[in-house]
């Protein structure tokens, strides 16, 4: 496979590419979301039902270079993916007014609301990533991946498509149990898997529902809960407007990095309001740069 086409994006500002990719990927182990040698983010996308890697570097800050192989457009999909076109204004405006998140923000100031580029990976990651630790569950997905997604070789660099709904449906239970599934994940994805297959949950209805609305079709899907349904519609679909409460890693990172066990967390949240949910991606982003307040002297 090789690169055929090229493409340069506009981007609203701030932008930055490399903090992006990193709330995307998580963690370095990412397979299937990876950052080649030369410091570009490489992704192997599903285009028109074929196969087809993207590879995207950051020009300046006002621009995007995509390079794709095939004839196939994948630039709306990594527009989404790579949140591109969001005005973050109102979120610096409002992160702002609080001062340990506000220099958290300053710090990843560019980052924008990355998503995945499905409903089925953003529900596979909510499910997967439920009640572990995240790098238990990054181990996991790597192993599930390794085991289910095509692999692709592109300028020296090895990717993983994240694996279909039939790829999961088709695997035998003993694959799946061997990357580390337990009992309960593995029903959960396989009837997750199985609603989208036979379009019981569709991508572009969920798109058009209000937040509200979308959360109550998710959790009609065995496996989803209300957690779920809000990683899902933030990760997934760039709702800022919800924020996955009652997560024990969250409220761990929201005491860590503000410096005060006692933070009342509703009433930030109602300080950030509609863009409650670029929270989410800072406190991970801070977790991962150890933007930890200094203590005291």
């Amino acid at each position: 496979m090789r690169f055929t086409t090229q493409e340069i994006l506009p981007v609203v500002q701030p932008y930055r590419l490399d903090l992006t990719v990193d709330a995307l990927r998580r963690l370095a182990s990412n397979a299937v979301d990876v950052v080649g040698p030369d410091g570009a983010y490489y992704r192997a996308l599903a285009v028109d039902g074929e196969l087809e890697a993207v590879r995207v570097v950051q020009r300046d800050g006002a621009q995007i270079e995509i390079q794709a192989s095939g004839s196939r457009d994948a630039s709306a999909i990594v527009r989404r993916m790579l949140g591109v076109d969001v005005d973050l204004s109102d979120w610096l405006a409002r992160s702002a007014k609080i001062p340990w998140l506000a220099r958290i923000a300053d710090y990843c100031r560019g980052v924008k609301p990355p998503r995945y580029a499905t409903l089925w990976e953003a529900a596979t990651h909510a499910i997967v990533f439920q009640q572990i630790s995240i790098h238990a569950a990054s181990a996991i997905m790597g192993r599930m991946v390794a085991a289910l997604g095509r692999r692709v070789e592109i300028d020296g660099v090895t990717l993983r498509a994240f694996p279909t709904p039939a790829a999961l449906l088709a695997a035998d239970d003993a694959v799946l149990q061997a990357a580390g599934l337990s009992t309960n994940k593995r029903v959960h994805l396989r009837a997750v898997a199985a609603a989208i297959q036979d379009g019981d949950i569709v991508d572009t209805a969920i798109e058009t529902m209000p937040t509200a609305q979308a959360a109550e079709a998710l959790v009609r899907i065995r496996g989803l809960g209300p957690w779920s349904a809000a990683v899902i519609l933030l990760r997934g679909f760039g709702r800022l407007d919800t924020f996955p409460m009652r997560d024990s890693g969250v409220a761990r990172s929201i005491k860590l990095l503000s410096g005060d066990p006692e933070i009342d967390v509703d009433a930030v949240l109602e300080t950030l309001g509609p863009t409650r949910g670029m929270l989410y991606f800072h406190l991970l982003l801070g977790r991962l740069r150890n933007l930890v307040p200094s203590a005291p002297d």
